[in-house]
């Protein structure tokens, strides 16, 4: 179970796909130095594997438990938590008036990369205060930056998002909690949410939620949403703590994996005394969460690379070390490792692909959010297109990985001694929440596809044909992309969804692919980065070309049957 970070993987893909010398050029980012870059990336990768990954196993088999309204975790949680915050790496691309160091997104992504690698439920407690910090940042008023933001920005505090409800789901507009005025500027809030990420912990000194909510008279549905900022223990004016506010953790999910996180349902107002701050405007806490959402999105694409990492080193070693039957058609009879044999080189071969196919997306994502920070011309439009393929096929890469990498083992990877279960399990997470990944594809083809006319994603598929290099699939599957979205264009809203996932898949290969090519003639990743390349290309590639004719086969055969017949 030893995890060792890949750094150098992410350094090049850090060069290569997010340009970070390109964004160094710009003064709001001239402190990303190649120096300033190598020795994060080499620090928080240390960092993680000596701190974080030996709590790995131990979280995943004790996991966080609920007592007399506080939940705590396995011994040596806190302590590399209070490590974590100490060094300064929840601090990486904070903004620099509120304590933080103003670097680039993409090495705060690549902080997480790292931490999820080593131990990706305790990383969510991070991730879940990046996306409080970008949402006070972009939306709450000066007093609350002022009040919140660097004690969320060292990591003093940490952060939620509360959206769901159990009648409420994907459907946010279907929310019931409520927020009163109190008169003083306050809210009071009531009502439960579900599923709330390290909702409740005693590894920080504050948790401060950002709770969606209807006020009196709001207009039906998602137009009459707001977001509040409503923290576990009321805040005094010069940031001390106070008496802990009228909320409370009433239990926690037994999930299928990550065990060290704590997925809680949370009460406010049992007392009719949860007071909360109105976080922007009436009725348009949507778009606030939405800034809180899309950074979560692309850190959970993240997390299909961080386990899909971790699989793959765990497979390696283990194909390594395990021997077993000579090697068919060979002229000696003696057993062999298993790496020597061609199926479990196969496998190998697309767990790194894959692995390393979504990390070059996740950095070229990254690189283009950063782009639209600088009001780069087409940047932003570009990074909204790749958010969702990222979130949904970074995350089916976590999944198809983990499982390989279970088959590898064999038997023993059914086993949870191994670990490798624990991989296959975290993994399943991933395409489920922060939005499923249909619904990441139903954004890609409803909303996405639409901007300029469809030339945003129309230009990108232009950009993989032109530039990919001697890769005859990738530069093939660009061009069914351009066809797929031409069609599309003119579909019915049916058409477009039932082909939403094959096309979604197919247009997250072909970026993935191009970017893949890009490294390779970087030259850094040697014979090894074309080796992988060449295999993306000749079966990644050439399998994901047989999903257009799914990506276009329209919504008739999906209701040829009733929903009675369907699903009764």
């Amino acid at each position: 179970m030893d995890f060792t970070a890949a750094t150098a993987d992410q350094v090049l893909a850090i060069r290569v796909n997010a340009g970070i010398d390109e964004l160094a050029t710009h003064e709001r980012f001239a402190a990303a130095t190649p120096d300033m870059v190598e020795a994060i990336v080499e620090g928080i990768g240390q960092f993680a594997a000596g701190e974080w990954a030996p709590l790995n196993r131990i979280g995943d088999k004790e996991g966080a438990v609920l007592a007399n309204g506080t939940v705590s975790l396995p011994d040596g949680f806190a302590a590399a938590y209070q490590a974590y915050v100490e060094q300064g790496w929840n601090a990486i691309a904070g903004p620099v008036e509120h304590g933080g160091q103003g670097l680039p997104f993409t090495l705060a992504a690549n902080v997480l990369e790292n931490l999820g690698s080593a131990n990706m439920a305790f990383s969510l407690l991070p991730m879940l205060t990046v996306g409080a910090i970008e949402s006070l940042h972009h939306h709450g008023s000066p007093a609350q930056q002022a009040l919140y933001l660097p004690r969320l920005i060292s990591g003093e505090w940490s952060g939620t998002m509360n959206l769901t409800e159990p009648q409420a789901g994907s459907d946010v507009g279907a929310l019931r909690t409520t927020a009163t005025p109190r008169g003083d500027g306050t809210w009071s809030i009531k009502g439960t949410k579900i599923f709330i990420t390290w909702g409740e912990h005693d590894l920080s000194g504050n948790v401060i939620h950002l709770v969606l909510a209807r006020t009196p008279g709001a207009p039906a549905g998602t137009r009459g949403i707001s977001l509040f900022l409503v923290p576990k223990y009321h805040v005094n004016a010069d940031g001390s703590l106070g008496a802990r506010n009228d909320l409370r953790c009433a239990g926690l999910e037994h999930k299928l994996g990550i065990m060290a996180s704590p997925t809680c349902v949370m009460s406010f107002g049992d007392n009719d005394e949860c007071i909360g701050e109105l976080v922007g405007h009436e009725n348009e806490g949507l778009k606030a969460m939405f800034t809180m959402m899309n950074s979560a999105r692309i850190n959970v694409g993240s997390q299909g690379v961080q386990i899909a990492e971790r699989a793959l080193q765990q497979a390696r070693r283990y194909a390594r070390d395990r021997v077993q039957s000579a090697r068919a058609g060979a002229a000696s009879r003696e057993p062999v490792a298993i790496v020597e044999h061609p199926d479990v080189r196969r496998m190998l071969l697309r767990m790194r692909a894959l692995t390393e196919g979504a990390r070059a997306l996740l950095y070229y994502t990254a690189g283009m959010v950063d782009r639209g920070a600088l009001g780069v011309a087409g940047a932003q439009a570009r990074a909204d297109c790749l958010v969702p393929m990222i979130k949904a096929w970074g995350t089916d890469v976590g999944c198809e990985v983990a499982s390989l990498g279970v088959q590898i083992h064999g038997g023993m990877g059914f086993v949870e001694e191994t670990g490798a279960a624990q991989h296959y399990r975290d993994a399943r997470i991933a395409p489920i929440y922060e939005g499923t990944n249909g619904i990441q594809a139903a954004d890609l083809v409803t909303r996405k596809l639409g901007y300029e006319g469809g030339e945003v994603l129309t230009s990108l598929f232009a950009d993989v044909a032109a530039d990919c290099g001697d890769a005859p699939q990738l530069q093939a599957l660009a061009q069914d992309c351009i066809e797929v979205a031409r069609w599309m264009g003119e579909a019915s809203i049916d058409d477009k969804l039932a082909g939403s996932v094959p096309f979604c898949t197919m247009a997250s290969v072909a970026v993935a692919g191009w970017q893949l090519q890009r490294q390779v003639r970087d030259g850094a990743g040697g014979e090894q980065k074309a080796v992988v390349a060449r295999y993306f290309d000749q079966h990644i590639a050439a399998e994901v070309r047989g999903q257009k004719a799914l990506a276009m086969a329209g919504a008739d055969l999906l209701y040829a049957l009733d929903a009675e017949a369907l699903a009764g």
